[in-house]
């Protein structure tokens, strides 16, 4: 009974690290319906940059965050400057297709630059890599995954917050309802945006910190980061952030579950929960992505 409680723990931390990763993916089809298929890629690019601050310059990770953070913002300000804010003038798939031809230029940018070895923050941030907090001899917590898990908390609540008690908040969902009626009451819908994914990469570079400290990357865990968080993001109903929470999870719990039936039935128990949710929700009629098609601007 112990092991199967152990296992349980483990899957609600490693949910807690699903719904961080997959909350700016949420928030982003939530406010403006696109789904960015290169949120893997810019949370791997985020883990690399702070790398570079750590390896190079003897900076720690979370004083890295300082920097790293602000320079996401500004490239979700010109991402959607420069790509979303045109693709979406078009059909409701140039989006999706731009974020993919994105998330291969990324890809293989990091390869030229880094190779192929993979790299990991976890000698750069001490004890907290696999400190733990031991209750029995098989049952612990991890330090790294509790403080991921109250991270996604915070960040998901402060979105929330945001969304439903602050001007720009109130902006943002207008924009997102309808943005021709929002400019006729003096929102600007490009701004609104711009800076809605500002902050959607805000939460990407965040979720890249915590990848790099838990676990190794290299230039192509982008595709796998982006698996789990879409995972996550459907399983709670895509666009819905204490959804993101729960769906991440159940994800995690799922896996942890799967492992301890089968070594190699992690991945394939997680996968399996997927589908079983995605078809309940698609039979009980609640379709978990709906494309929202736009008039051409």
């Amino acid at each position: 009974m112990m092991i199967w409680a152990n296992a349980v723990l483990q899957g609600v931390l490693l949910g807690g690290y699903y719904a961080l990763i997959a909350c700016g993916l949420s928030f982003m089809y939530g406010v403006m319906g696109i789904i960015n298929l290169a949120h893997g890629s810019l949370a791997v690019l985020a883990a690399f940059a702070l790398y570079v601050l750590a390896e190079r310059f003897g900076v720690s990770p979370f004083l890295g965050l300082l920097v790293v953070l602000p320079a996401m913002a500004a490239l979700g300000w010109l991402l959607h400057r420069l790509v979303l804010e045109r693709s979406r003038r078009g059909d409701f798939l140039m989006p999706v297709l731009a974020t993919f031809g994105l998330a291969i230029v990324l890809d293989n940018l990091l390869f030229e630059g880094f190779g192929a070895n993979t790299r990991s923050l976890a000698p750069y941030i001490g004890t907290l890599s696999y400190g733990a907090w031991e209750f029995t001899d098989s049952l612990y917590v991890s330090t790294l995954g509790v403080l991921t898990l109250v991270v996604a908390v915070l960040m998901l609540g402060s979105l929330q917050l945001l969304l439903t008690r602050t001007q720009l908040g109130r902006a943002i969902r207008a924009v997102s309802s309808d943005p021709d009626t929002a400019g006729l009451v003096g929102v600007d819908a490009s701004r609104t945006g711009a800076a809605a994914t500002a902050i959607a990469l805000v939460t990407v570079g965040v979720a890249g910190a915590f990848l790099a400290m838990r676990t190794t990357f290299d230039p192509y865990a982008g595709s796998q980061e982006l698996i789990f968080a879409f995972e996550a993001a459907v399983m709670g109903g895509a666009g819905s952030l204490w959804g993101t929470l729960i769906g991440g999870l159940v994800l995690g719990i799922a896996q942890n579950i799967g492992a301890q039936i089968n070594p190699q039935g992690s991945l394939i128990a997680g996968h399996a929960v997927f589908l079983v949710v995605l078809l309940a929700r698609w039979y009980a009629g609640q379709s978990p992505i709906r494309f929202r098609r736009r008039r051409p601007a």
